[in-house]
């Protein structure tokens, strides 16, 4: 294992590049005064500098092959010599339904890799179907509808407040402080800007007021549910809805990213506990997810589990909720990025 040669596939689009900034001119001093010498911020690490980090750490022969939307960058994919691929990637030419053609990719070059396979990265991310599954298997999930330009594809008997996003999204993209609404005008404003800016499908969902816990899971025939995660939103601004959107997960510089954290449920009882890894072992194994993954949930004050969706491959940054879970358990952060290595490695053998 330790001579493994490991290929960090990850994804990069010319538009996700941002254009140079022009270097500012130097500030003039003033005499008789020094200026003090700004000390830069070091930038944390990428999630895939992390992973080669702890991959080097760990022995195996790590190296980075970028997907930058190119044929080329298939081609030489098809090419590359390496024993497993640490897959990463999340979009394809900035299209994030592509992901699953990628590993499609994958398995028709034989080539091992880790993580979620075309299935379960097409049953996670179309948010209806996933719901419909669950239903099957007596999962609870909000009641819902799918609108899409005037037409109804499902429809439960849903009531207000709801929360409106596109059905297909990941990472809450085109979830905000607006996606909740309590009126039908506001409702059908909702519905199409959801189909004008993303020319997709709302999913129209009851909102679920409550604790958004979550359960990461590590394993496949025998997963081990890892101590569970909390995002406290309890101290978003009154009036403002208790939803994990873009601003609180990724806008550094907003309020609501200020506000919220994660961190390991330390409240709640055994038998609550065991409940909540229970149905998320059950929505992971329902998706067919494999490898790792991550289960997102809302426990509300009646003691009620609903689950909100599922996560193939989530973020595996040292800060994120799944290194998070997987510390709490006792693994070190190389502990956790080899034992899906095995994983994964142990499927192709």
């Amino acid at each position: 294992m330790e001579a493994l040669k490991i290929t960090i596939l990850y994804d990069l689009w010319e538009d996700t590049v941002p254009e140079p900034e022009p270097e500012p001119e130097p500030a003039k001093p003033s005499r008789g005064k020094k200026i003090k010498p700004v000390r830069k911020k070091k930038d944390p690490l990428h999630e895939r500098e992390e992973i080669f980090n702890a991959l080097t750490k760990l022995g195996y022969e790590p190296a980075y092959h970028v997907l930058d939307g190119r044929n080329q960058a298939l081609l030489s994919l098809a090419k590359c010599s390496a024993d497993l691929v640490f897959n990463l990637t999340e979009s394809y030419a900035g299209d994030d339904t592509m992901d699953k053609n990628i590993a499609a990719f994958l398995e028709m070059l034989h080539l091992p890799y880790t993580g979620g396979g075309p299935q379960a990265l097409y049953l996670a991310q179309d948010k209806a179907i996933a719901k419909k599954i669950f239903d099957f298997h007596k999962i609870k999930t909000p009641d819902f509808a799918v609108s899409y330009k005037g037409r109804t594809d499902h429809s439960h008997d849903i009531k207000f407040p709801l929360i409106i996003k596109p059905v297909s999204e990941d990472g809450s993209i085109g979830i905000d402080s607006g996606s909740v609404v309590e009126s039908v005008k506001d409702l059908m404003e909702r519905i199409h800007y959801i189909h004008e800016e993303f020319d997709s499908p709302a999913l129209i969902e009851e909102y679920i007021e409550g604790r958004e816990i979550y359960a990461a899971i590590l394993g496949n025939e025998s997963p081990e549910v890892l101590p569970l995660i909390e995002l406290d939103l309890s101290k978003l601004p009154k009036g403002t809805p208790r939803i994990a959107g873009q601003d609180v997960k990724f806008f550094r510089d907003t309020e609501a990213y200020k506000l919220t954290k994660s961190a390991p449920v330390e409240d709640l009882d055994e038998e609550t506990t065991q409940r909540l890894q229970d149905i998320a072992l059950a929505a992971y194994r329902a998706l067919k997810l494999r490898d790792y993954g991550r289960i997102d949930m809302r426990l509300n004050d009646k003691g009620e589990v609903f689950v909100i969706e599922a996560n193939p491959n989530p973020w595996l940054a040292s800060t994120a909720e799944f290194a998070m879970a997987a510390k709490k358990a006792g693994y070190t952060y190389a502990e956790a990025i080899d034992k899906i290595v095995k994983l994964a490695y142990a499927r192709a053998a």
